[in-house]
């Protein structure tokens, strides 16, 4: 239960090749992806988790090894908030910077497009900042987290 069948620096070695490898790929996807979390992006992470058990955990299951993956991911995650809370380079690298989706009423449908950002999205962050006319939107920001925040010409309300 405790023997493991790798030496220790290869489990930390595959989870931190796994964590980098996965954070790419998520950040590659867009904000979007994170920000709207629907049943898909449930299942989604289910079955990432699978597909890279057998990458972090090699042959091995031993409790030992378990613990010093689920440790090293833990440390690497408080790491890349420390980085990024203390470097603005690393925070635009890491997270991103928010887009502007629209700007004095103009919506900028390209950029919606790149964004994966569709106009029903776009309705509904309007319509959750009270704004029923996209004459009235002084800004629309698509933000680091995937949600999009409404600044409107009669007030700042943010959605």
């Amino acid at each position: 239960m405790f023997e493991m069948s790798m030496p220790w620096w290869e489990f930390v070695f595959r989870a931190v090749v796994v964590y980098v490898v996965l954070l790419t790929m998520i950040r590659m996807s867009g904000k979007r992806t994170m920000g709207q979390f629907t049943a898909f992006d449930m299942l989604l992470i289910v079955l990432l988790g699978n597909a890279v058990q057998n990458a972090l955990l090699g042959k091995d299951t031993s409790m030992t090894g378990g613990l010093l993956l689920a440790a090293t991911l833990i440390i690497l995650n408080w790491l890349v908030g420390f980085v990024t809370s203390r470097s603005k380079t690393a925070e635009r690298i890491l997270e991103g910077a928010p887009v502007v989706l629209a700007r004095n009423g103009h919506v900028y449908r390209d950029v919606l497009k790149r964004e994966l950002v569709s106009r029903d999205d776009l309705a509904k962050a309007m319509r959750e900042a009270g704004c029923s006319d996209i004459e009235r939107v002084k800004l629309a920001l698509l933000e680091t987290d995937g949600h999009i925040t409404i600044m409107t010409s009669n007030s700042d309300s943010n959605a």
